[in-house]
């Protein structure tokens, strides 16, 4: 009986350190990732370029990204998920840390996509960890903890946009970015690999790790396959939002980098709601019925943004959508945990996020280019296309309704 109490003492410290770890990675990263879009108006100015060429700044990063989850996706699976999360938070640190040195628009676009190697790595490993730590009812609920970390980085990154680029510049901004790496060491030095990973790793029949196991049967192929293509309805509503809300802001409104920051802020609070209340859905109902509702209500809700008139009506159309469209962010790495085995979890999470963000990134880019000759109302509609296409994607896989049974 003691030694019971003391092994679940034990686990529950080590889920703590789990979320912990996660979670503040998840924070800095996304505080390091989101310096661009508050700092965006200031950097066309400084390296004189256009808009399309701006958001390509934030779609390079994609292409880092890519190649990034799917290096330390496999690395993870082969060698261990805390070593790895280690490597990649150094990375994009002192990648983020350098923009500040940047006279270029080519050294930029070097250093951003060096940026995306370090992210690429980080947000599907940690979720691998989480989902080897927690019961699988508990999932959605400890996965949104850690993408809520990632919104508290990105009002971070406003609150510091809003005092450092009046006062210092754009470039002062970016040096803030070398913090990540001394939370990085303390936090990583007390995680350890779950039992779980270290049963399969002294497993003698385990299999190699390989990205072609994605794809090992014609219907694991096809989940794969509308997995992605959900994931990047995902994060070209969210890249394209978060990248370019600040800037309507500023254009429709009128605010000024601070007072759009501020706003800005308060939106990505409707976020992190939403992230809190689609993972207690998640594990309530299953991914069917909290991906189906979700995604229908963002269709629906990215139209707010185009009906608003003044300050407060888009504060709260711009809450609503990001509340429904950003809620579901944290429960594709839910998702996709399940539906892999644990020899290639990782690989599987920073596989399918990578070439989703490759893809889904281009949106800041695409946004961009529209918003110079068309109005708000067809960028909205074309989001809103999107996500019911996701919605199709989703009700097609069969194995959500199997995740359903077995919750």
């Amino acid at each position: 009986m003691e030694n019971t109490l003391d092994q679940r003492v034990k686990t529950t410290k080590s889920q703590k350190w789990v979320l912990a770890s996660t979670s503040i990675g998840q924070l800095l990263e996304s505080m390091d990732v989101s310096f661009i879009s508050f700092a965006m108006s200031s950097i066309i100015v400084g390296l004189n370029i256009s808009a399309g060429a701006a958001g390509m700044l934030s779609t390079v990063t994609t292409f880092g990204s890519l190649l990034g989850g799917i290096i330390f996706g496999l690395l993870a699976d082969r060698f261990g998920r805390v070593k790895i999360l280690t490597y990649t938070i150094f990375i994009f640190a002192i990648s983020t840390a350098s923009i500040m040195f940047a006279q270029n628009f080519i050294t930029f676009l070097i250093l951003r996509f060096c940026v995306g190697l370090g992210t690429g790595g980080e947000y599907g490993t940690g979720v691998a960890m989480i989902c080897e730590s927690f019961k699988k009812k508990e999932l959605g609920k400890s996965v949104s903890f850690t993408t809520i970390g990632g919104q508290i980085g990105s009002m971070l990154a406003a609150l510091l946009s809003a005092l450092v680029i009046p006062l210092f510049g754009w470039r002062a901004l970016f040096l803030v970015g070398i913090i990540p790496i001394f939370f990085a060491f303390v936090i990583r030095r007390h995680l350890k690999e779950s039992e779980e990973f270290v049963d399969t790793m002294k497993r003698p029949d385990r299999p190699k790790v390989s990205i072609k196991k994605l794809f090992a049967t014609p219907k694991l192929a096809y989940q794969t396959v509308a997995l992605i293509v959900m994931v990047i309805v995902q994060i070209a509503g969210y890249y394209g939002l978060i990248n370019w809300l600040p800037s309507i802001m500023q254009k429709k409104l009128g605010l000024s980098v601070s007072g759009s920051a501020l706003w800005t802020i308060v939106t990505i609070c409707g976020m992190s709601l939403g992230m809190f209340a689609f993972g207690n859905v998640l594990d309530k109902l299953g991914p069917r019925k909290a991906f189906g509702i979700f995604l229908l209500v963002s269709a629906i809700a990215v139209y707010g943004v185009t009906l608003a008139f003044n300050g407060f009506t888009l504060l709260l159309a711009a809450t609503i959508l990001g509340f429904f469209s950003d809620g579901m962010y944290g429960g594709y790495g839910t998702v996709i945990s399940r539906l892999y085995p644990t020899e290639i979890r990782s690989t599987a999470n920073n596989f399918i996020i990578g070439v989703s963000r490759s893809i889904g990134g281009f949106s800041p880019a695409i946004i961009g280019l529209i918003m110079e000759n068309h109005s708000l109302w067809v960028v909205m509609g074309m989001l809103s296309i999107l996500y019911l296409i996701s919605f199709c994607s989703m009700m097609s896989i069969p194995s959500f309704k199997e995740l359903a049974k077995t919750k």
